[in-house]
């Protein structure tokens, strides 16, 4: 492989004009096909297959027209009345019927619901928006006149009608769910801006409105200032890497290019399937970081390969060649990580996957390329810049005769071993013991900035209705094989129903026209995040079974709590699996670039303890809001633990091959385990260093993003980054490789025989340029 990493690095750096034109070409098409082809993003969280899911379409099977509680567009507008009044005192009602009007007028509501009540028909009437406390007065007559017509108790009549009514007990708090047309992707500025405009109508007559629901909530969109903010970090260390203004700049111009062709490529995307608000802003959170180190790991071997040559295209091939190979193999290790999320068999989490993976490839091809490309269009000013402060700092231990930091650091690790890797496992366990508390759900409005207005609505109606009220369930039940008369059967389920202790209210509320499916709301007592509230739900699945042998009724538990909670499950119960995948698949890759058995072993071990204690942290400041970085905290969106274990295990290996390479290197080349260790990582610690310190300014920097997932998950990379590359990569795994000598080294014979030889350190590279260079000579000579 080196070998031809050498020729591709080589021909890019001689042809430049070509290879420039070519990424030109790309970057222009991909523009075009962005502007061109592209659709809206789309946040819907579904997977295929849950309970919850099966019961959502067995019920849009037999009730065509009900909504996706996942899809549909509304907007609930929370009223409440100023201290010391209700909603049905007179200049209430007005204010209400005033903000109502301004509903009506908004474009994008349904048809049914613009409807004037006051001068619609009945049949009109029954789809139009109306006073919560004019609906409250006619659900409860309506209740009376059924429960006198059925015989059934005027008490459990008015329970269902206060279980189904938009105003409080106490007429202090009501509300107005108002449907529109479209699904979410149709939600723009201009909808917005008419639902906050009818709520301003109300907050202008003294009531406190706030807005909720899918139609009033538009997707928190990245500015751009945490790219702004990663590069500038980049630029002050790559400049200290290398000493060089220009050499600092060349990496960001790749990195840029990079992310612009890989963004470009998920917008055109985006017109063909159905993808995330998030998908695009994680692949550049992650594309942006390889792509400065990718460039940052070859032009630290450029440099260095220049005290060897003054031939600057053989420099360029050279470094390609053999920093171009481990890229090749980290950003492989990355990839496999990434497209590996669509074995968990979840929708979402596989295009997030598979979007990012387009944006480490792009990195990967354009530092193998571009990078030696733009490194042969400055020629000899490649390093031109010079920072005159930093003198020969940059240039690391290859210039100067004394002994620097890193190789002082290691000289001390190599002594003694067994006490830094103690401590570094010691350190990284005590991090992570607040995982045991990992606490995992959706992003909803439970788990809202109590700033926002939707969140105070939510809070509004816990307050007003109980924690029941903002996560009802809906029972979807199925008599056709019933052995009873379908209503007696749907009575049957209510009752059972009802008599689990965490239920508020149990109640149809709507039968199909064949009348052999019926819907029944199940309001629970506890909150949608509340732990309860999933086992309510499990236990009334469990429930199903003896109903369906004494009577041959069947039902399914959905509703936007019961499909958010099975989400969250699956994902909780996806994470062993996929983790065993991933570290399989890694596994092997390592065994094949190091040749060891220990080696790859201890790298995932290592790998382990790091992603183990980023969720310490991240649960720690996230979830119980330590040190008081979170306002808000709540539980850590359900597929962040996996999406982070994919990103981390790749950006571990990376740390892993470009520091072990340049060990395993040395003890190819004849040095004893020791000394390989101490000049491999003298060699790779500077510039490790200088790239961890990157990746987490980049990763960090998404801390400023508004959304919580991506403030999160830009924390917890950080943090991973940080833990993996300087306490397990620099602490760790050097404690181990001189624990454990040439042992590290050991390969069965067998398997040496069978495994094929990458040479990932350039040790075939090296003899073809030794035989090139005896022939020249001879021929010379002769």
């Amino acid at each position: 492989m080196a070998t031809y990493l050498y020729r591709i690095g080589k021909f890019a750096y001689r042809r430049k004009g070509a290879v420039l034109s070519l990424w030109l070409i790309i970057l222009v098409l991909m523009g075009v096909g962005a502007a061109t082809l592209s659709g809206p993003t789309k946040d819907s969280f579904n997977i295929p297959g849950t309970p919850a899911q099966q019961a959502q379409d067995l019920m849009a099977e037999r009730f065509p027209d009900a909504a996706n509680p996942m899809d549909s567009l509304i907007a609930r507008y929370v009223a409440q009345a100023p201290a010391g009044t209700t909603l049905s005192d007179p200049e209430n009602v007005k204010a209400m019927n005033a903000m109502l009007e301004k509903i009506r007028g908004i474009d994008k509501v349904t048809d049914p619901a613009k409807v004037d009540p006051v001068t619609a028909t009945p049949q009109q009437a029954a789809g139009a928006l109306v006073n919560p406390v004019v609906a409250n007065d006619s659900m409860v007559a309506m209740f009376k006149e059924k429960a006198a017509a059925t015989g059934a108790s005027e008490e459990q009549a008015l329970a269902d009608a206060a279980a189904l009514s938009p105003l409080s007990q106490d007429g202090t708090v009501g509300y107005i769910e108002v449907p529109f047309v479209g699904t979410m992707t149709d939600v723009d500025d201009a909808l917005t801006e008419s639902i906050n405009a009818a709520a301003d109508v109300g907050r202008a007559e003294g009531l406190n409105v706030q807005v909720s629901g899918s139609a009033a909530q538009v997707a928190e969109m990245p500015g751009g200032l945490a790219e702004l903010m990663g590069i500038a970090v980049a630029a002050v260390v790559l400049a200290l890497t290398f000493g060089s203004l220009v050499a600092a700049g060349l990496p960001l111009i790749t990195a840029i290019i990079g992310i612009m062709i890989g963004s470009l490529g998920i917008t055109v995307a985006t017109g063909f399937m159905d993808l995330g608000s998030m998908t695009p802003t994680l692949a550049v959170m992650i594309g942006l970081a390889v792509a400065i180190d990718y460039s940052l790991f070859i032009m630290s071997r450029f440099k260095h390969e220049l005290t060897l040559t003054e031939n600057r295209a053989e420099a360029a091939g050279r470094a390609v060649g053999t920093a171009g190979s481990a890229v090749v193999f980290a950003g492989l290790t990355v990839i496999i990580a990434l497209v590996a999320l669509r074995v968990v068999g979840i929708p979402f989490l596989s295009d997030m996957g598979a979007a990012a993976a387009f944006t480490v490839l792009i990195a990967v091809l354009i530092a193998l390329t571009l990078l030696p490309a733009i490194l042969g269009m400055f020629g000899k000013k490649a390093f031109a810049g010079k920072i005159p402060f930093l003198g020969d700092k940059a240039q690391g231990a290859e210039s100067s005769s004394k002994p620097n930091f890193a190789l002082r650091y290691i000289n001390a690790i190599v002594r003694r071993p067994l006490v830094p890797l103690i401590g570094g496992v010691a350190l990284l366990g005590a991090l992570a013991f607040p995982a045991t508390g990992l606490n995992l759900a959706l992003p909803s409005e439970a788990t809202g900035d109590p700033a926002t207005s939707s969140r105070q609505a939510y809070d509004l109606i816990n307050d007003g209705f109980g924690d029941g009220r903002n996560g009802p369930l809906l029972a979807v039940v199925d008599a056709k094989d019933a052995n009873i008369p379908a209503g007696e059967a749907f009575a049957k389920v209510v009752s059972t129903i009802s008599d689990f202790g965490d239920v508020s209210n149990a109640q149809v509320v709507g039968v199909n026209p064949a009348g052999d499916t019926a819907r029944v709301l199940i309001t629970p007592k506890s909150g949608p995040t509340d732990p309860a509230t999933m086992e309510l739900v499990s236990s009334i699945r469990a429930a199903e079974g003896a109903l369906h042998d004494s009577i041959g009724v069947n039902y399914g538990i959905t509703g936007q709590t019961a499909l958010e909670g099975d989400i969250s499950e699956t994902l909780q119960s996806a994470l062993v699996p996929y983790l065993a995948v991933v570290v399989g698949l890694a596994f092997i890759l390592l065994l094949l670039v190091f040749r060891s058995i220990l080696v790859p072993l201890t790298a995932t071990l290592g790998f382990l303890l790091s992603v183990l204690a980023t969720f310490g942290a991240t649960v720690g400041i996230f979830q119980h809001g330590w040190f008081g970085i979170v306002a808000n905290p709540q539980p850590l969106v359900s597929f962040m633990p996996i999406f982070l274990i994919g990103v981390v295990f790749g950006l571990a290996m990376d740390y892993q091959v470009f520091l072990v390479t340049r060990m395993r290197e040395e003890y190819v080349h004849g040095a004893s385990a020791k000394q390989a260790v101490t000049v491999g990582f003298n060699h790779g610690a500077r510039v490790v260093s200088a790239a961890a310190v990157i990746m987490m300014s980049v990763f960090g920097a998404f801390m400023a993003e508004p959304n919580s997932f991506i403030k999160s998950i830009g924390f917890a990379l950080a943090a991973a980054v940080f833990f993996d590359a300087f306490i397990v990569r620099m602490v760790i795994i050097p404690s181990v490789m001189a624990l454990l000598g040439d042992k590290a080294w050991w390969l069965p014979k067998w398997l040496d025989k069978i495994l094929p030889n990458i040479d990932i350190e350039g040790e075939k590279l090296n003899q073809t340029l030794r035989a090139e260079k005896e022939a020249e000579l001879a021929a010379t000579s002769a």
